[in-house]
């Protein structure tokens, strides 16, 4: 096809059945749109109507036909919705669910977001329970781990590490473990996952030997904000994301321990619903977060 006006012809004229109706929405003539469906018939080779002195229909080459090309339109709607929108100024509501700690990674950044998106109703849900983005409403989520199959767009955020961390009040008093097997005579806090209530494992590897550690739990708890309370506090050595920590190991608060022995990496990502449309909204926020997530934050 040279170009869209017999494809725009042919599917206006699937849907009404009348040349003379297709004209009158495109604002043509009838006979126009008779003359671009036959020379569009003449270019396919195929007979796309059934022609009588009262009617038009669909034959069943048309039907087949009509169905691809009603996508198309469709298609290039939403690149043209989608355009405009990008020049509406972003407003209104953005319900977003993150982890409990998420307001550590996340709330430095917005104050800079709100002067350059002052008309954005920030909703923020911090929430260690899997959501459901659809059901409950929430326009996007920001989670670790890996992804689950299914119908979420997705884009890849900052990356951490794991750390062993204790105060320098715990270390005094305990000392400082110098290898693996050391951790079993120091009081470990541990976090249990509330979703499945199992515990967190300590991954730990390189230059570590190949031994099996059992780790005295002098406390556990499932909120990881908490577990970042009592190892500030020095009531033992934790197993924490590097950029919870971060803050608190440069102002002398924390330490880190046995890093040559921490392997276990995790990643973040910013989901969404795969809706046609990426609202204005939302579109700057992901674009906003995504460069800045995580930056300067790793020990």
């Amino acid at each position: 096809m040279d170009n869209l006006n017999g494809l725009f012809a042919f599917v206006r004229s699937a849907e009404t059945l009348s040349f003379v109706a297709a004209g009158r929405s495109l604002g043509i003539s009838a006979s126009a749109v008779g003359k671009t469906i036959a020379r569009l018939e003449q270019n396919l080779d195929v007979r796309l109507f059934q022609r009588s002195t009262r009617r038009i229909s669909l034959t069943e080459e048309g039907q087949l036909f009509y169905e691809r090309c009603r996508r198309i339109i469709d298609d290039l709607n939403d690149a043209e919705s989608m355009l405009s929108r990008t020049k509406e100024a972003p407003r209104g509501r953005l319900r977003v669910s993150l982890p409990t700690i998420g307001y550590r990674f996340l709330l430095p950044h917005l104050p800079e977001f709100e002067q350059l998106y002052p008309e954005i109703e920030l909703d923020l849900d911090f929430n260690d329970q899997i959501v459901n983005v659809i059901e409950e409403g929430f326009d996007a989520v920001i989670r670790s781990g890996d992804l689950p199959d299914s119908s979420l767009m997705a884009r890849r955020l900052g990356p951490f590490r794991q750390v062993l961390a204790a105060s320098s009040a715990y270390l005094q008093r305990r000392g400082r473990p110098r290898e693996l097997r050391d951790l079993q005579h120091h009081a470990c806090l541990r976090y249990r996952f509330p979703t499945s209530g199992k515990l967190q494992d300590w991954v730990m590897g390189g230059a570590a030997p190949d031994i099996d550690l059992h780790l005295p739990p002098a406390l556990v708890c499932n909120n990881m904000e908490a577990l970042y309370g009592a190892t500030v506090r020095g009531l033992g050595i934790a197993y924490m994301p590097d950029f919870l920590v971060a803050d608190a190991v440069k102002a002398g608060e924390l330490h880190t321990l046995l890093d040559e022995c921490l392997v276990q990496t995790g990643q973040f990502w910013v989901l969404w619903p795969s809706n046609r449309h990426l609202s204005p909204k939302l579109r700057v926020f992901v674009d906003f977060i995504a460069p800045r997530l995580f930056a300067g934050t790793r020990l």
